[in-house]
């Protein structure tokens, strides 16, 4: 299974939400502090929305992906690019986006950034109850991104 990843720098993280919830038609998979993410299966997306309150002086796109099942799939993938001589970046095991993942970046000539991962937890046993409802309204907007979310959200 394979998802096509848009990540998106937006200014107000509820009222997106509120938009992408009413657009694909499916509830947020998970909702931290400055950050959600939806997983859609119809069209296959893992969407990912990053809370900056300038986004529109920063650009709306943060970067572009896709979604593997399996870390054997994202080794795979490297091997693949680097096979045809582009320049590859790896984070094996590490805690982004409020969750561990296996990942590959590369970067067109334009320099968009680009990465396959796939999630190996997605740490969602403290947080099992935040994905909607109360729980959006509880988080602060103005609260500081955590160590589980890092600068490959932003």
């Amino acid at each position: 299974m394979t998802k096509f990843h848009l990540s998106l720098n937006v200014w107000d993280l509820v009222r997106s939400l509120v938009f992408y919830e009413a657009f694909l038609g499916v509830a947020p998979h998970k909702i931290r502090p400055g950050y959600a993410n939806f997983d859609v299966e119809e069209p296959p997306l893992k969407l990912a929305l990053n809370e900056h309150p300038k986004a529109a002086s920063k650009g709306g796109l943060n970067h572009l992906g896709f979604f593997v099942s399996t870390p054997a799939e994202v080794r795979a993938v490297k091997e693949r690019l680097q096979a045809r001589g582009l320049a590859t970046f790896d984070e094996a095991e590490t805690t982004c986006c409020y969750a561990r993942q296996d990942k590959v970046w590369v970067h067109d000539p334009d320099g968009y950034a680009w990465e396959i991962y796939a999630i190996t937890d997605d740490l969602l046993d403290d947080h099992e109850h935040d994905h909607r409802g109360p729980a959006l309204a509880e988080a602060p907007a103005d609260t500081p991104a955590d160590s589980t979310r890092r600068d490959c959200c932003q």
